[in-house]
């Protein structure tokens, strides 16, 4: 399986990552405390959460720590990764300064780190500097504050396809960090995406759906299921 590039669903809703699960093009799940709110999904019923997603055929699952300094991220860390075979779980951190310096601990143990959050190029390029698996930029919210999101993730992506880093999808060998963006509202977005050559896109389950039932190709589908059964 090529493994170039990664699809995550961006959900904490079970009922909605089992309309798309399993699925062969899909790599993993993104979760953020702001979907677990939503999905009324509460810290400790997470690891059971990103375990069911991995039964369900998701090959890396991602969580968010809940603490703004540097010892409580490690120890929030600390306290999922035991729960999952290596490489499984992805560590979410925001791109901060403190953020920076705990993921690059993380990262030293051998553990896959996404830094979120990212706002600007600079941060991109520290994040593969660092050795990050990840840096997660919002389209929709940077288009939201009056900048031109595109125009910002393309340069983020040169920055990132610049460096190569050990390990940074997880496996052995060496790779790219992956843009992964987020705040994916639509197909044309979607699309404008890959056209930019990022590595990974995390979406909600909703825009899943959109991408693989094209209803041109169902209703072809269709004819020719009612053409096979009028064979003799």
């Amino acid at each position: 399986m090529n493994e170039d590039f990664h699809l995550y669903l961006d959900s904490a809703d079970l009922t909605e990552l089992k309309a798309c699960l399993p699925h062969p093009v899909v790599h993993g799940v993104t979760t953020n405390p702001t979907l677990l709110l939503r999905a009324g999904v509460g810290r400790a019923a997470l690891p059971d959460l990103l375990k069911r997603c991995i039964e369900l055929g998701a090959r890396q699952v991602q969580a968010q720590v809940y603490s703004s300094e540097v010892d409580g991220m490690l120890e929030d860390a600390h306290t999922l990764l035991p729960q999952f075979d290596s490489g499984q779980l992805v560590i979410k951190i925001p791109a901060t300064r403190q953020g920076l310096d705990a993921g690059a601990r993380l990262i030293a143990q051998g553990v896959p780190v996404t830094w979120t959050a990212v706002y600007a190029p600079e941060q991109a390029h520290f994040a593969a500097q660092l050795g990050a698996a990840y840096a997660a930029p919002y389209l929709g919210r940077l288009d939201d504050s009056g900048v031109n999101g595109l125009a910002l993730i393309a340069q983020m992506q040169s920055l990132v396809a610049r460096r190569a880093v050990p390990g940074a999808s997880g496996a052995s060998g060496t790779a790219s960090t992956r843009l992964l963006v987020a705040s994916v509202r639509s197909r044309e977005a979607y699309l404008s995406l890959l056209g930019l050559g990022v590595g990974a896109i995390t979406i909600p389950p909703r825009l899943f759906a959109e991408l693989l039932d094209h209803p041109a190709t169902l209703a072809a589908e269709n004819g020719f299921l009612a053409d096979a059964r009028a064979l003799p």
